[in-house]
């Protein structure tokens, strides 16, 4: 495809980081683009690689970057760290390459990297190519961001000075205990937002949101950056793609879920990365037993702690709820939440869940775990409220939530609300709606460069 003066379409590199909600809407996105015209490669880290075989049009680079693993042993921000630091030669070497390459072509590169891997910024920067962040988190992410940079540079921290459940001056609906890594060690936040403190100007943002979601908190974004910015979201909606699960999926599960009432099955999953212990697993799992609801639980392997899978559940357990539960290692949780027995969704509140919850009119139960979680799960039971925040990690308290949005009035309240969501995600991705619209400035910003 070429533009005025036989000038040819920008080469869109784009660069994501290892972690599989990242991954994930990373590719969404290089398929719409591809779709509208541009050429697409895609640098990866040699951990939790892509497959290319589900997208022979694009071309794949890989980044040496010296791991064989995330590592969330030790401190996250290390490890941030280290990926940008070991990625960053070979991604450069990558790009002088195609540099050459392209100046042959009459084309131009443009670089569109995930928010966590910074190295990608600042070389495409170096290099003079248009350099722009895509960030795969919530847009009311970005202002508690803000929050806690603020309380950093008051020589404070959440941890030390404040009570958590009050409420953050200027920051509404946010309390202290909503902002992003209460629950990392302060040495450890302190590193990160260092890391993320020195990230250059981009040319301009990719947000996987909906500007009639979040509208306040994209003009904080707009005011901040004073660069153009493109609510594109939900990706998954608008170019749905291959799976880039890391885990098998169990499509069994499916043929289980045909077989239960409308409604009756509450969901369970804690994401790609999250590590419970096996106290808090055994509550969740004697909360569902008592409950007395059907429920099918992704019990991802090596995500409870000294388990390498279900071990740690109690065989009467297991016996008590053989009828009316299936646990699995993973699902595809896409298919799973649009299908018709789901009424609920246990969730830690990543933001691709929250999407893909919101895009099927699913209501959550809310049991965050770090990063912007918390920030998701506070908008979930507080402003949008299509869901329930659990507080307490007791057996009562999850099993009354249980009970409270699979039968209770208040649950099919919020399934109503959830259902008007449905349909504004359902609007957005339509031509003419906020997001189809985005998608279309974000074309032509590129297209231009």
């Amino acid at each position: 495809m070429k533009n005025q003066g036989g000038r040819r379409w920008p080469l869109v590199v784009l660069t994501s980081s290892p972690f599989h909600g990242h991954m994930t809407p990373t590719l969404q996105l290089a398929k719409a683009l591809h779709a509208k015209g541009f050429s697409i490669a895609i640098a990866h880290s040699k951990v939790n690689p892509p497959d290319p075989s589900n997208h022979p049009s694009f071309m794949f680079l890989p980044l040496s970057d010296n791991l064989s693993a995330i590592d969330d042993s030790g401190s996250f921000s290390n490890f941030i760290h280290t990926l940008n630091k070991n990625c960053k030669p070979s991604f450069q070497e990558h790009l002088t390459r195609l540099i050459s390459e392209q100046n042959e072509e009459n084309r131009s590169i443009v670089v569109i990297y995930d928010f966590i891997m910074s190295f990608a910024g600042s070389v495409s920067v170096d290099l003079n190519l248009a350099a722009i962040v895509f960030r795969t988190c919530s847009a009311a992410y970005f202002p508690a961001f803000l929050a806690r940079l603020q309380l950093r540079q008051e020589g404070r921290f959440l941890e030390q000075d404040y009570a958590i459940q009050e409420m953050v001056p200027n920051f509404h609906p946010l309390r202290y205990k909503d902002l992003p890594f209460s629950k990392s060690p302060i040495e450890d936040w302190q590193q990160l937002v260092a890391i993320f403190s020195k990230q250059i100007r981009p040319s301009a943002v990719i947000w996987n949101t909906i500007k009639s979601l979040e509208d306040e908190s994209l003009t904080r974004i707009q005011e901040h950056y004073q660069v153009p910015v493109f609510a594109v979201g939900p990706l998954h909606k608008i170019t749905p793609t291959p799976p880039t699960n890391f885990l098998q999926e169990d499509i069994t599960c499916i043929s289980w879920l045909d077989k239960q009432p409308p409604k009756s099955v509450i969901y369970i999953s804690f994401g790609s990365l999250v590590t419970l212990d096996k106290k808090m697993l055994t509550e969740i799992a004697w909360s569902l037993a008592k409950s007395n609801q059907r429920f099918l639980w992704a019990v991802r392997p090596g995500s409870v702690c000294d388990s390498e899978w279900m071990e740690f559940l109690p065989e009467d357990f297991i016996e008590e709820t053989k009828e009316r539960g299936l646990i699995v290692k993973w699902v595809p949780q896409r298919e799973l939440l649009s299908h018709f027995a789901v009424g609920g969704f246990w969730s830690h509140c990543g933001w691709n869940s929250i999407l893909e919850s919101i895009s099927e009119g699913v209501p959550l139960i809310c049991q965050p775990a770090n990063v912007d979680q918390m920030v998701n799960a506070r908008y979930v039971s507080f402003v949008w409220k299509i869901g329930i925040e659990l507080e307490r990690f007791e057996r009562g308290e999850m099993e009354s939530l249980i009970r409270r949005v699979m039968v209770d009035e208040e649950g099919e309240e919020m399934r109503v609300r959830a259902i008007g969501m449905k349909e504004m995600v359902k609007e957005a991705v339509e031509n003419g709606g906020v997001s189809h619209d985005s998608l279309e400035g974000l074309v032509g910003f590129i297209s231009s460069c």
